[in-house]
């Protein structure tokens, strides 16, 4: 699929993808992600625009006896369209989703290390999913 490598063809498509701001702070990390798996910003114009909106949750499982939880569920799903900006065409419409699990522990700090871990760690599963679904349909354009 990168045959050339950072020169060949769809590895210069992709840089041709500027990827929209995404909102919060999933967003902030996914769209790093985004911009550092395509490269974007190195040719001179964006051909293409990615679209992601996410939708991210939080939810408790594993209650004992006294209702406190002891395992969460962190997932992360996004809705991405890449857009030809020449004909504001919609090349790709999909989505992508990862969730993780987690122990919740009695230190609070622990917890919240280990849900920032997850929410990094998804951020980057997704952006991956992106990427590769992005330059398959780039590759199958050229």
């Amino acid at each position: 699929m990168y045959a050339g490598g950072g020169s060949g063809e769809v590895a210069r498509a992709a840089s041709a993808v500027e990827v929209s701001s995404i909102e919060g702070k999933s967003g902030w990390l996914v769209r790093n992600a985004l911009v550092d798996r395509l490269g974007a910003g190195r040719d001179e114009a964006p051909r293409y625009r990615l679209d992601v909106r996410l939708d991210e949750r939080l939810q408790g499982l594993g209650l004992v006896g006294n209702d406190a939880i002891t395992r969460e569920r962190r997932t992360l799903r996004a809705r991405y369209q890449l857009v030809d900006t020449a004909s504001g065409r919609i090349l790709l419409d999909a989505t992508a989703k990862a969730d993780a699990g987690l122990d919740v522990v009695q230190n609070e700090y622990a917890v919240i290390a280990a849900e920032q871990t997850a929410l990094e760690n998804l951020s980057h599963e997704i952006a991956d999913q992106i990427v590769t679904q992005v330059a398959v349909r780039l590759r199958a354009r050229s």
